[in-house]
């Protein structure tokens, strides 16, 4: 099958195309590189013009590879049917990325291009990572050991549709010990997690979560089946066992009912909640992988609400972001072995002290998705 280009790409220029091209070879050389279909797919927008300019319909910093991804992503779930779904293991398709690939990409992105548009003006990349609970749960065990806190309340901004609310719900799987639900229930997420280094794990203390939120610009309803099949699409193709953990974690959360909010200010709201927790609880703001979204001055703003909210409610800021976007003051702590920008979080910790200054630590590296973790964090 022959790739026959359109005399009208769009109207993005040159220079747009070539950025947009840039991102795409970078997924595939950084990102994705143990998904062989989304490699060859990255390379192949990469080379297509007509495929980079539908990236001219994403908003601002929503305009990344990963979007278009989950959109040709979510069309194939919803049964579609195209000769491309033979490549898509999530599609029941084992066909291997091969010269007939592009071709095949570009003629269905013609034919879903209205659906294409209407997810990328409409849409977010929302992975729902319930793998980074893997980093999360020692990270709150920290915490309330540090703080000698039984009670924490844990504030997701950024939440999508909320299955990191669940953090305690999951088991942990570390390979020389385990942690989370005792015995594991059948039904709950068992997520796999290599901890690296010679750290000793830290040692489990009494802490429950007394309250939970989620915010984010369009939460997803668990509830909504294509609001899932998105969820769905926002993973690569290719790894079962991640969506298999993603299933059972939305039907936990379909009979936990976690509170989610909408909201274009999420510090407003969180400002709110944190107000009316009770007396002795720890309150926790978290965020993975969201920090990326925002620009250079809507950042800065950021930071600065938060370091007042920090102040002024004893809030500990939990942050799972790019190495890049750790505290402006904290020191780069040593690079993990197979250290990529892409494909690597720093995990930092920071509070305001009694006299208001601000304080940080790096807890640990991990892979963005869970699946290994290298704990820096001291002993409290």
């Amino acid at each position: 099958m022959e790739i026959h280009h359109a005399s009208h790409p769009g109207t993005a220029d040159s220079a747009a195309l070539q950025t947009w091209a840039a991102q795409y070879r970078r997924v595939a050389e950084q990102e994705c590189t143990d998904d062989p279909l989304y490699v060859a797919i990255c390379q192949a927008i990469a080379d297509v013009p007509e495929l980079l300019a539908l990236m001219q319909h994403a908003p601002g910093q929503q305009a990344r590879p990963n979007l278009l991804l989950a959109a040709l992503h979510e069309r194939l779930l919803a049964g579609v049917d195209h000769p491309l779904a033979a490549y898509y293991p999530s599609c029941g398709g084992a066909r291997l990325p091969d010269a007939e690939l592009p071709a095949l990409l570009l003629d269905f992105a013609r034919r879903e291009r209205a659906v294409l548009i209407q997810h990328l003006q409409t849409r977010a990349t929302q992975t729902n990572e319930i793998g980074r609970c893997a980093v999360l749960w020692p990270a709150l065990n920290h915490i309330a050991r540090w703080r000698g806190a039984e009670c924490l309340a844990l504030f997701d901004f950024g939440c999508s549709a909320g299955l990191n609310l669940g953090v305690d719900a999951y088991a942990y799987n570390y390979a020389s010990f385990q942690c989370g639900t005792e015995p594991a229930d059948p039904a709950s997420p068992l997520i796999r997690c290599e901890w690296r280094g010679d750290a000793p794990p830290p040692a489990p203390a009494p802490w429950r979560l007394a309250a939970r939120l989620g915010v984010d610009l369009a939460p997803i309803n668990v509830q909504d089946p294509a609001g899932v099949r998105w969820l769905q699409a926002c993973l690569w193709p290719h790894d079962r066992v991640r969506a298999g953990r993603l299933a059972q974690a939305v039907l936990l959360a379909r009979q936990a009912a976690y509170p989610l909010r909408q909201a274009e200010d999420g510090l407003a709201l969180l400002q709110d909640w944190l107000a009316q927790l009770p007396p002795g609880v720890q309150p926790v703001l978290l965020n993975s992988w969201v920090l990326a979204y925002f620009d250079a001055p809507a950042l800065a703003r950021h930071r600065e609400r938060v370091a007042d909210l920090m102040r002024q409610h004893g809030l500990l800021w939990l942050s799972a972001e790019a190495a890049a976007l750790r505290p402006p003051s904290l020191a780069l702590p040593p690079l993990p072995p197979d250290y990529q920008p892409g494909s690597s979080s720093l995990w930092t910790l920071q509070w305001a002290d009694a006299g208001g200054a601000l304080q940080q630590q790096a807890l640990a590296w991990s892979h963005p998705h869970g699946r290994w973790l290298q704990w820096l964090a001291s002993p409290p």
